[in-house]
């Protein structure tokens, strides 16, 4: 069934891949649904690619927003105030220092075992700086889609061969890239605390 929806969705063209990012990133599970049309339209219709990458990039992002704010302001109905126990507040701080890099990772790869909604749900109910989160989910949205689109123009039909064969490097420029935000990020705070 989801798969009819899916497919009745990208008949729409750039509205449909709006609106089946938009309902994968509310908590749907469409697994590397948007990836697979993102590379289909973009070997199959490329001067709609980089539309199509555009859709996805907004879709995704106000679906993620909104699951960001549900579980922040839904916290308030199952806690009261700041966690309290030394193991919740060992995990705030530890998701306030690098609970982002568990957003971008999952964010920029459509890997299917990484669980980006557990990961967007959480930075909502530890309540992460919206503004932080946002730059960050933009971030991976962004190189993500608009990556795939530029690979769908480039390669045409070798697309899928190139990505089976550079998984793992490109695995490993994801990995590269968490690791220069999150350097960035501390970079950032350093320079806001004040110097005694």
């Amino acid at each position: 069934m989801l798969h009819k929806i899916t497919l009745a969705l990208v008949a729409f063209g750039a509205p449909g891949i709006f609106l089946l990012s938009l309902i994968d990133s509310l908590g749907v599970p469409l697994p590397a649904a948007t990836d697979y049309w993102m590379l289909t339209v973009a070997v199959d219709a490329p001067q709609r690619a980089y539309l199509i990458a555009l859709m996805a990039v907004i879709g995704s992002s106000v679906g993620s927003i909104a699951l960001f704010l549900a579980a922040r302001h839904g916290r308030k109905f199952f806690t009261k105030g700041e966690l309290t126990s030394a193991r919740g507040q060992k995990f705030q701080q530890w998701f306030d220092r690098y609970g982002l890099l568990t957003v971008f990772v999952p964010a920029v790869t459509p890997i299917v075992p990484l669980p980006l909604k557990v990961f967007v749900v959480s930075a909502g109910a530890l309540r992460t700086r919206t503004s932080r989160f946002l730059v960050v989910l933009l971030a991976a949205r962004i190189i993500r889609y608009f990556g795939e689109a530029y690979l769908g123009v480039q390669l045409g039909k070798d697309v899928e061969p190139f990505l089976r064969r550079n998984g793992w490097p490109l695995g490993g420029a994801v990995l590269a890239m968490a690791l220069g935000l999150y350097w960035v990020m501390r970079l950032s705070e350093r320079r806001r605390e004040p110097e005694i």
